[in-house]
Protein backbone atom coordinates (compact mmCIF):
# COMPACT_ATOMS: atom_id res chain seq x y z
CA UNK A 1 0.00 0.00 0.00
CA UNK A 2 1.48 3.33 -1.38
CA UNK A 3 1.83 6.30 1.35
CA UNK A 4 -0.59 8.26 -0.16
CA UNK A 5 -3.74 5.54 0.11
CA UNK A 6 -2.07 5.05 3.65
CA UNK A 7 -2.44 8.28 4.54
CA UNK A 8 -5.75 8.85 3.95
CA UNK A 9 -6.89 5.80 5.76
CA UNK A 10 -5.36 7.28 8.83
CA UNK A 11 -6.96 9.52 10.76
CA UNK A 12 -5.07 12.70 11.36
CA UNK A 13 -5.19 13.31 15.54
CA UNK A 14 -4.76 17.31 14.92
CA UNK A 15 -8.24 17.10 12.68
CA UNK A 16 -10.21 14.75 14.96
CA UNK A 17 -13.59 16.32 15.25
CA UNK A 18 -13.39 17.81 18.83
CA UNK A 19 -15.78 16.92 21.58
CA UNK A 20 -18.64 19.93 22.15
CA UNK A 21 -19.90 21.16 25.89
CA UNK A 22 -22.88 23.16 25.44
CA UNK A 23 -22.38 25.60 28.24
CA UNK A 24 -22.31 29.02 29.59
CA UNK A 25 -19.58 30.38 31.28
CA UNK A 26 -20.79 31.80 33.98
CA UNK A 27 -22.94 29.14 35.07
CA UNK A 28 -21.97 27.30 38.38
CA UNK A 29 -22.93 24.04 37.25
CA UNK A 30 -21.25 24.37 33.91
CA UNK A 31 -18.17 25.40 36.49
CA UNK A 32 -17.96 22.10 37.43
CA UNK A 33 -17.04 20.71 34.27
CA UNK A 34 -15.23 23.31 33.27
CA UNK A 35 -12.66 22.68 36.25
CA UNK A 36 -12.70 19.07 35.55
CA UNK A 37 -11.62 19.93 32.07
CA UNK A 38 -8.74 21.78 33.46
CA UNK A 39 -7.57 19.47 36.25
CA UNK A 40 -7.67 16.83 33.53
CA UNK A 41 -5.76 19.02 30.68
CA UNK A 42 -7.96 18.34 28.34
CA UNK A 43 -9.60 21.78 27.13
CA UNK A 44 -8.11 21.62 23.79
CA UNK A 45 -9.96 18.48 23.19
CA UNK A 46 -13.43 20.33 23.71
CA UNK A 47 -15.36 23.10 21.74
CA UNK A 48 -17.18 25.56 23.74
CA UNK A 49 -20.65 26.19 22.52
CA UNK A 50 -22.93 28.69 24.30
CA UNK A 51 -26.38 28.54 25.06
CA UNK A 52 -27.35 31.97 26.68
CA UNK A 53 -29.03 31.10 30.43
CA UNK A 54 -30.13 34.80 31.00
CA UNK A 55 -32.09 34.63 27.26
CA UNK A 56 -33.60 31.14 28.28
CA UNK A 57 -32.18 28.84 25.35
CA UNK A 58 -31.92 26.20 27.37
CA UNK A 59 -35.61 25.55 27.27
CA UNK A 60 -35.98 26.15 23.64
CA UNK A 61 -37.42 23.57 21.48
CA UNK A 62 -33.50 22.90 19.46
CA UNK A 63 -31.78 22.77 23.08
CA UNK A 64 -34.77 20.48 24.61
CA UNK A 65 -33.69 17.69 21.71
CA UNK A 66 -30.42 17.31 22.78
CA UNK A 67 -31.38 17.31 26.88
CA UNK A 68 -35.34 16.82 28.04
CA UNK A 69 -34.03 18.64 31.19
CA UNK A 70 -33.31 21.73 29.75
CA UNK A 71 -30.58 21.93 32.08
CA UNK A 72 -26.40 23.45 31.45
CA UNK A 73 -24.30 21.70 30.81
CA UNK A 74 -24.42 19.12 27.71
CA UNK A 75 -21.94 17.02 26.38
CA UNK A 76 -21.66 16.16 22.67
CA UNK A 77 -19.14 12.99 21.91
CA UNK A 78 -16.94 12.12 18.77
CA UNK A 79 -20.38 9.85 17.72
CA UNK A 80 -23.00 12.63 18.44
CA UNK A 81 -24.25 11.63 21.28
CA UNK A 82 -24.89 13.79 24.42
CA UNK A 83 -24.58 13.53 27.90
CA UNK A 84 -26.26 15.53 30.22
CA UNK A 85 -25.57 16.12 34.28
CA UNK A 86 -22.31 17.04 35.92
CA UNK A 87 -21.44 13.92 37.40
CA UNK A 88 -21.99 11.46 33.97
CA UNK A 89 -19.88 14.30 32.09
CA UNK A 90 -17.18 14.00 34.94
CA UNK A 91 -17.03 10.40 34.88
CA UNK A 92 -16.85 10.19 31.20
CA UNK A 93 -14.16 12.78 30.96
CA UNK A 94 -12.09 11.42 33.77
CA UNK A 95 -11.98 7.91 32.10
CA UNK A 96 -10.30 9.83 28.97
CA UNK A 97 -7.03 10.17 30.57
CA UNK A 98 -5.49 8.15 33.53
CA UNK A 99 -4.34 10.54 36.04
CA UNK A 100 -4.95 12.66 37.59
CA UNK A 101 -8.57 10.93 38.85
CA UNK A 102 -11.13 12.86 39.97
CA UNK A 103 -13.45 9.44 40.33
CA UNK A 104 -11.72 7.33 42.44
CA UNK A 105 -9.34 4.42 41.68
CA UNK A 106 -11.02 1.86 44.19
CA UNK A 107 -14.65 0.84 44.70
CA UNK A 108 -14.61 2.29 47.93
CA UNK A 109 -13.29 5.61 46.91
CA UNK A 110 -15.36 6.02 43.44
CA UNK A 111 -18.25 5.06 46.43
CA UNK A 112 -17.22 7.65 49.16
CA UNK A 113 -16.72 9.97 46.20
CA UNK A 114 -20.17 9.60 44.32
CA UNK A 115 -21.90 9.92 47.56
CA UNK A 116 -20.51 13.12 48.66
CA UNK A 117 -20.68 14.47 45.20
CA UNK A 118 -24.55 13.83 45.36
CA UNK A 119 -24.58 15.27 49.15
CA UNK A 120 -22.92 18.60 48.05
CA UNK A 121 -25.63 18.55 45.13
CA UNK A 122 -28.82 18.19 47.22
CA UNK A 123 -27.97 19.30 50.59
CA UNK A 124 -26.03 22.65 49.08
CA UNK A 125 -25.47 23.16 44.93
CA UNK A 126 -29.04 22.80 44.06
CA UNK A 127 -30.63 24.49 47.41
CA UNK A 128 -28.93 27.23 46.31
CA UNK A 129 -30.32 27.00 42.71
CA UNK A 130 -33.71 26.43 44.04
CA UNK A 131 -33.78 29.52 46.24
CA UNK A 132 -32.26 31.98 43.09
CA UNK A 133 -35.18 30.13 40.53
CA UNK A 134 -37.91 30.87 43.55
CA UNK A 135 -36.20 33.67 45.81
CA UNK A 136 -34.73 36.06 43.89
CA UNK A 137 -35.26 37.29 39.87
CA UNK A 138 -33.37 34.52 38.89
CA UNK A 139 -33.07 34.40 35.51
CA UNK A 140 -35.77 37.08 34.97
CA UNK A 141 -39.32 37.05 33.92
CA UNK A 142 -39.09 35.40 30.21
CA UNK A 143 -37.40 32.57 32.09
CA UNK A 144 -38.75 32.09 35.35
CA UNK A 145 -42.78 31.36 34.57
CA UNK A 146 -43.25 30.25 38.29
CA UNK A 147 -42.26 31.02 41.62
CA UNK A 148 -42.68 29.91 45.23
CA UNK A 149 -40.60 32.48 47.01
CA UNK A 150 -41.48 30.32 50.63
CA UNK A 151 -40.10 27.63 49.02
CA UNK A 152 -36.92 29.37 47.64
CA UNK A 153 -36.34 30.72 51.70
CA UNK A 154 -36.35 27.34 52.76
CA UNK A 155 -33.99 25.65 50.55
CA UNK A 156 -31.98 28.89 51.06
CA UNK A 157 -31.82 27.61 54.86
CA UNK A 158 -31.36 24.24 53.82
CA UNK A 159 -28.04 25.25 51.55
CA UNK A 160 -26.75 27.03 54.88
CA UNK A 161 -27.26 23.75 56.68
CA UNK A 162 -25.60 21.71 54.53
CA UNK A 163 -22.61 24.10 54.21
CA UNK A 164 -22.28 23.97 58.18
CA UNK A 165 -22.45 19.76 57.52
CA UNK A 166 -19.63 20.03 55.05
CA UNK A 167 -17.68 22.22 57.82
CA UNK A 168 -17.74 19.33 60.07
CA UNK A 169 -16.46 17.35 57.08
CA UNK A 170 -13.88 19.08 56.50
CA UNK A 171 -12.79 19.48 60.64
CA UNK A 172 -11.97 15.46 59.90
CA UNK A 173 -9.88 15.68 56.72
CA UNK A 174 -8.47 17.51 53.87
CA UNK A 175 -10.91 17.25 50.91
CA UNK A 176 -14.76 16.67 50.71
CA UNK A 177 -14.91 12.95 49.79
CA UNK A 178 -11.03 11.87 52.02
CA UNK A 179 -7.63 12.71 51.47
CA UNK A 180 -7.77 13.87 47.52
CA UNK A 181 -9.04 16.19 45.23
CA UNK A 182 -12.41 15.26 43.60
CA UNK A 183 -15.21 15.76 42.28
CA UNK A 184 -16.71 16.21 45.28
CA UNK A 185 -14.68 19.02 45.65
CA UNK A 186 -16.06 20.68 42.69
CA UNK A 187 -19.28 20.20 43.32
CA UNK A 188 -18.86 21.89 46.61
CA UNK A 189 -16.70 24.62 44.63
CA UNK A 190 -19.81 24.87 41.94
CA UNK A 191 -21.82 25.77 45.42
CA UNK A 192 -19.79 28.68 46.46
CA UNK A 193 -19.91 30.09 42.78
CA UNK A 194 -23.48 30.30 43.18
CA UNK A 195 -23.61 31.33 46.50
CA UNK A 196 -21.35 34.39 45.62
CA UNK A 197 -24.03 34.67 42.49
CA UNK A 198 -26.98 35.36 45.20
CA UNK A 199 -25.46 37.05 47.60
CA UNK A 200 -25.34 33.69 50.16
CA UNK A 201 -22.32 34.64 52.38
CA UNK A 202 -20.89 31.39 53.62
CA UNK A 203 -20.96 31.51 57.92
CA UNK A 204 -18.20 32.98 59.39
CA UNK A 205 -18.55 29.73 61.76
CA UNK A 206 -17.79 27.29 59.09
CA UNK A 207 -13.97 28.09 59.75
CA UNK A 208 -12.76 24.55 58.11
CA UNK A 209 -14.74 25.09 55.42
CA UNK A 210 -13.48 28.62 54.49
CA UNK A 211 -9.92 27.47 54.71
CA UNK A 212 -10.88 24.65 52.83
CA UNK A 213 -12.17 26.68 50.04
CA UNK A 214 -9.04 29.28 49.85
CA UNK A 215 -6.72 26.33 49.41
CA UNK A 216 -9.30 25.27 46.61
CA UNK A 217 -8.76 28.68 45.07
CA UNK A 218 -5.09 28.03 44.88
CA UNK A 219 -5.35 25.39 42.67
CA UNK A 220 -5.15 27.13 38.50
CA UNK A 221 -8.50 24.93 37.34
CA UNK A 222 -10.14 26.46 40.50
CA UNK A 223 -8.86 29.88 39.93
CA UNK A 224 -9.38 30.40 36.26
CA UNK A 225 -12.96 29.62 36.22
CA UNK A 226 -13.51 32.00 39.67
CA UNK A 227 -11.85 34.85 37.14
CA UNK A 228 -14.73 34.55 34.70
CA UNK A 229 -17.97 34.08 37.35
CA UNK A 230 -19.31 37.83 37.78
CA UNK A 231 -19.87 38.09 41.87
CA UNK A 232 -23.24 38.96 41.52
CA UNK A 233 -25.67 39.10 37.90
Amino acid sequence: MDNMVLNALTPDANKATPMKIYDWPTGPYPARVRIALAEKKIQSRVEFVPVNLWKGEHKKADFLAKNYSGTLPVLEVEDGTFLAECTAITVYLDALEGEPTLTGRTAYEKGVIHMMTKQAEIEMLDAISVYFHHATPGLGPDVELYQNREWGLRQRDKALRGMHYFDSVLRKQNFIAGEAFSMADIAVIGGFIFAAIVELPIPQECEALLAWFARMQERPSVREQLAIVPPIH
